[in-house]
C-alpha cells in the first residue's frame, strides 16, 4: 500500500506542476501577503484534484471490464498528454495569475477549489494519468482511498514547497524565477510521459 500511496502523491505532483493561472496566483499571494496566503491558494486545488481523483477512481471502478481492456490505450495516451504538457511549458510563455478577489484565507481556498473543479477535463486527465501509472486495477475500496489520499497529499506538497520556498526567497528571487520554474517542471514532465510511453510499450513484450 506504500508503494500506491506513493503513486498516488506522484501522480497528485504531476497533475498540480505544471504552473497555471491557479500556480501564477499562489506565487503572487506569497510574495505580496506571505506563505499563509500562498499555501491557501494550493489547498483549495489540492482538495479539488483529490474530488477528481475520486470521481476518477469511482468510474474506473464502475466500468472496470472496460477500462482493463483499454489499459493500453489509455497508457499511451498519458504518456502523451504529459509529453504535451513539458512541450507546452518549454514553447509558451508563463500564464497570467487567475483573478480571484477573496481576501480572507478561506475565502480564498474556497475560491481556488471551485475554479479547480470548474475544469472537467481534469478528470479525464487523471484517467489517462491512472492507466500510464499503472493504476487501473487498483479499484478495491481501500486502495482507492490510499490513491485519493496520495493524490491529495502530492498536490499538498508541492503547494507547501512552492509557497515556502518563494517565502523564504521573496526578496532574492531573480525576475526569471517564474520562467525557470516552468522549465524545471517542464523537463520532469516529459521525463514522466517517456516512462509512461516505456512501460506501455514494455507491457507489449
Amino acid at each position: 500500500m506504500l508503494l500506491l500511496f506513493a503513486k498516488g502523491a506522484l501522480l497528485g505532483v504531476i497533475i498540480t506542476a505544471p504552473l497555471g493561472p491557479i500556480g501564477m496566483l499562489c506565487i503572487k499571494r506569497t510574495l505580496e501577503r506571505g506563505f499563509p496566503a500562498g499555501f491557501s491558494c494550493g489547498l483549495g486545488t489540492a482538495v479539488g484534484d483529490a474530488s477528481y481523483a475520486l470521481a476518477a477512481v469511482t468510474g474506473i471502478a464502475v466500468f472496470e471490464d472496460t477500462m482493463s481492456a483499454a489499459r493500453l490505450p489509455l497508457a499511451i495516451v498519458g504518456g502523451l498528454l504529459l509529453l504535451a504538457l513539458g512541450y507546452r511549458g518549454l514553447t509558451h510563455d508563463p500564464v497570467q495569475a487567475a483573478d480571484v478577489r477573496s481576501v480572507g484565507l478561506i475565502g480564498t481556498t474556497l475560491a481556488t477549489f471551485l475554479l479547480t473543479v470548474s475544469n472537467p477535463a481534469t478528470i479525464l486527465s487523471f484517467g489517462a494519468l491512472f492507466a500510464g501509472f499503472g493504476l487501473t486495477e487498483e479499484t478495491r475500496r481501500f486502495s482507492s482511498a490510499v490513491i485519493v489520499g496520495g493524490v491529495f497529499s502530492g498536490s499538498l506538497a508541492w503547494w507547501f514547497f512552492l509557497s515556502g520556498a518563494v517565502s523564504l526567497a521573496r526578496n532574492k528571487l531573480p525576475r526569471d524565477f517564474t520562467t525557470k520554474l516552468v522549465r524545471g517542471t517542464s523537463y520532469l514532465l516529459i521525463l514522466f510521459g517517456l516512462v509512461a510511453l516505456a512501460s506501455g510499450g514494455y507491457s507489449l513484450l
